[in-house]
Formats: C-alpha cells, sequence, structure tokens
C-alpha cells in the first residue's frame, strides 16, 4: 500500500527528434540541461523569462565535429574546479564510415575570456579524439593536486574492460589521456565492461569507488587519495548486468525531522545503492564499517521490468534522502528508509508510484527555474518531463515549520503574548505577494 500521493505537478514535455538512451541527460551549470538523442542532436533545455512570465525552452544545439549520421552514446558536463573558470562539454558517438563503425570522444571548452560559459561559443571549440574502443558511461569527478587544489577529470569506460583518464593540460589548452592508475588504482585489472561508475569523497582525505559491470560484478574500493593508494576493496557479483550504482549517506534517526544548523554529513553512514536488469534493488549499509556484508532489498523494485536510472535525494525536505528508480516498465518508484526500533536497522519502504508512457531513461534533481526550489527532469524513451513540487504541499510545508519556529522563539523569549499570537497568526497567514516575502513559486 503506497504513503503518500505524487508529490509532483508535470510542469513540461518536450518531445525529441529521436530517442535517447541511459547516458544521454546531464546537467550543464546551474540551470541548464543538455539531453543528447542517438541520431546526433543535442538539446539544451532552460527555462526563461519570455512576455513577463518564465517558460521552458528546449533548442538544438549545434555541436561541431559531430556528423549528421552519428550515434551520440553518451554526454557529460562541469564546471571546472575554482579557481579555473570555465564549462567542460564531453560527448561520445560512433561515426558510421560505411565499411567500419568509429568512435570519438568530443571534449568542448572555450579558453576565450567571456566565452567560458557561453554554450554557444563552446560548441564551437571542440578536440577531437578517436577511440579504439566502444565507449559506454561518461563520467566526471574532483581529484587533489599537488597544490592543495582540487581539479575535474573525465571517466569514460569502454568495451575494453577499462576505464580512460582524460586530464585537462593547462599549458597547451586541451585535455589529454592518461594512465587511470596514476589517480584511480582502484580502477585497474576489471573483470568485465564497467556500465556504471560512482565516487565520492569521504571525511579523512579519502575517497568511495563503486562500479557495476556487465558481467554482474560490482566492485567498491576505499582509497586514499593523498597516495593515491588502495585501502581495501569489495566485490560481490549479481545475476544480471548493473544498471546503476549509486554512493551516498543516509542519516539513522528513528524519526526523520527538520534537519538541525550545524549537522553534516559526517555523522551519517554512506551506502551503495545498486541496481540491475533482473533483480530486485539492493542498498549496502554503512559500506565503511561493514563493506558489502550488510544489505537490504527494496521490495517490489524487479516489478516493473529493469531498473535503467536510480537517484538519492531528500524529496520531502525532512533531512532523509529518499531512493528515486526508473523502470523500462514506465514507473518511476520512490522508496524511503524506515527505521526500526530507534537504531540504525530498518528497511525500505515504497512511498509512492507515477507512470509515464515510455520507459525511463534518467532522472536529474536541479534548480531550473531560479527559485530555489529544485524540478525532477525525467528522461525518456520519447523526451524530456519536467516535474515541479506541488506548491500546494510546499507552501504548507513552510507554514508548519515557520510555526514551529516561532512557537521554539516564544519559548526561548520574553515576548509579551501578544506578540506570540502576532507572529503565530503571520506564519498563519502569509503575506500578499504585493507586500513582501511569499513561499516559493515557479
Amino acid at each position: 500500500m503506497l504513503r503518500e500521493a505524487f508529490p509532483f505537478v508535470e510542469d513540461s514535455f518536450s518531445r525529441f527528434p529521436s530517442q535517447s538512451n541511459i547516458y544521454g541527460l546531464c546537467q550543464a551549470g546551474e540551470q541548464e540541461l543538455l539531453a543528447a538523442t542517438l541520431k546526433g542532436k543535442v538539446v539544451c533545455f532552460r527555462y526563461q523569462e519570455l512576455q513577463h512570465k518564465v517558460r521552458p525552452v528546449a533548442k538544438e544545439v549545434q555541436f561541431t565535429y559531430i556528423p549528421v549520421d552519428a550515434e551520440i552514446v553518451s554526454i557529460d558536463a562541469f564546471n571546472k574546479s575554482s579557481p579555473k573558470r570555465g564549462l567542460v562539454v564531453g560527448i561520445t558517438f560512433i561515426k558510421d564510415s560505411g565499411d567500419k563503425a568509429t568512435p570519438f570522444l568530443n571534449i568542448y571548452c572555450d579558453y576565450e575570456p567571456g566565452s567560458e560559459f557561453n554554450l554557444e561559443s563552446i560548441a564551437q571549440s571542440c578536440l577531437n579524439l578517436e577511440l579504439q574502443f566502444t565507449p559506454f558511461q561518461l563520467y566526471h569527478t574532483e581529484v587533489p593536486c599537488p597544490d592543495g587544489g582540487l581539479e575535474t577529470v573525465f571517466l569514460l569506460s569502454g568495451h575494453d574492460q577499462r576505464i580512460h583518464l582524460y586530464k585537462e593540460n593547462a599549458s597547451l589548452h586541451q585535455f589529454e589521456e592518461q594512465p587511470v592508475e596514476k589517480l584511480f588504482p582502484e580502477l585497474q585489472q576489471l573483470l568485465s565492461n564497467v556500465l556504471w561508475l560512482d565516487m565520492t569523497s569521504v571525511p579523512g582525505g579519502r575517497r568511495l569507488s563503486a562500479y557495476g559491470c556487465q558481467n554482474g560484478c560490482v566492485g567498491l574500493a576505499l582509497v586514499n587519495q593523498s597516495g593515491p593508494e588502495v585501502l581495501q576493496n569489495w566485490q560481490v557479483q549479481f545475476d544480471s548486468p548493473i544498471s546503476t550504482v549509486l554512493l551516498f549517506p543516509l542519516s539513522c534517526r528513528a524519526r526523520p525531522s527538520e534537519p538541525s544548523a550545524g549537522s553534516g554529513d559526517d555523522t551519517h553512514s554512506f551506502n551503495l545503492l545498486i541496481t540491475s536488469t533482473i533483480e530486485m534493488a539492493v542498498v549496502y549499509r554503512d559500506i565503511q564499517e561493514f563493506g558489502l556484508a550488510r544489505s537490504t532489498c527494496l521490495s517490489g523494485s524487479d516489478q516493473w521490468d529493469a531498473v535503467l536510472c536510480a537517484l538519492v535525494i531528500d524529496l520531502d525536505f525532512d533531512g532523509q534522502k529518499e531512493v528515486l528508480l526508473g523502470t523500462y516498465g514506465q514507473e518511476l518508484l520512490c522508496y524511503k528508509f524506515m527505521p526500526a526500533g530507534g537504531g540504525p536497522d530498518g528497511g525500505f519502504q515504497l512511498q509512492w508510484r507515477r507512470s509515464f508512457k515510455s520507459p525511463l531513461l534518467s532522472i536529474i534533481y536541479l534548480d531550473l527555474t531560479g527559485d530555489g526550489l529544485r524540478e525532477l527532469a525525467v528522461l525518456t524513451l520519447k523526451g524530456l518531463h519536467i516535474l515541479q513540487h506541488s506548491l500546494t504541499c510546499t507552501t504548507d510545508l513552510v507554514l508548519k515549520r515557520l510555526e514551529k519556529r516561532v512557537l521554539a522563539l516564544a519559548a526561548h523569549s520574553e515576548l509579551h503574548p501578544q506578540e506570540v499570537e502576532d507572529a503565530k497568526d503571520s506564519a498563519a497567514h502569509p503575506q500578499n505577494p504585493d507586500d513582501g516575502d511569499r513561499p516559493p513559486t515557479c
């Protein structure tokens, strides 16, 4: 039985000229999305103010050196780590030359001052690299530099059972392939093609790396980044290809509530979500302490065909992350961790599900409209759906929290009783839009 109603309303749908795939959607900057279609087209999606209203706009971007008959495999983008400036876009594709298919990686980056974030200019500044392998996921992550700073690099998995590292050569203003073991010793000697890769930094100058393979193998490593040196390695074998691996922190509060000020992720345990094409999704709990020995299944996650994409985010603003799964069976599933007995034990329960008209390929959560309230972007086989939080539910939540804050302040102050009542009344009856503050709107 589902516990909650679907908390979103659909704001827009953009149909694409051809279908995409599970590697075909990425965030570009703060408020833009790039979606790649198999027939060589890249669409930029954003919201713009048109006729005094904020409206969605989907526009094709003409990236150079992508032939019209090319089949785009994957796309990714990142903003360079500070103090560097600029947006970097990577696109892998396969060009059909008649007698053979040739794979390429194009990296787009504009070094001209003032154009570093201009997508139209970036799309014309291309580094074209011919590949000797069929590409899969294109992924980016930050690595520490010798000077103490950070640098963002591309990692590309291929059908050659390897992960390829592409790092910027600042003096030459271009990206170059470097041995992956130089920065990622945990990604050597892979036993199968990697379909999905995820990494996250953890306290103490370490990182967790996870990868899922075509043969069902999942690898997890704890790495000291200053070496770099692999401190621990774990592996587990599934019976079907792995579609997603995601590392995420999870609080162990018995009853999730509004997070208190000053609380940080360092008090949370890190967990690993694994989805495969046949079996139920699994979360391995507290992996730094238990590795891959403590698991809990997401019951029913295998009932709507293969899970193709996943996301772990706090959707209901209570400080506890929910797990979203997108399936080939056209369902979006939301699971929430429910503690048992006031301790760390418990399980994930299905909260709600929502049906779409075609299989789900990718999901991203970002603030497209710039109003402080994020949207859920869902890429399906037919196009891109943008879902917004229900403003009714969001307004009710804001008012309840304002009332709690007022009562808490009143309990620790010397406010006159009438002042307390006035403050409560202000929280329960927000001002008109013309009078100042109001709940978030889209």
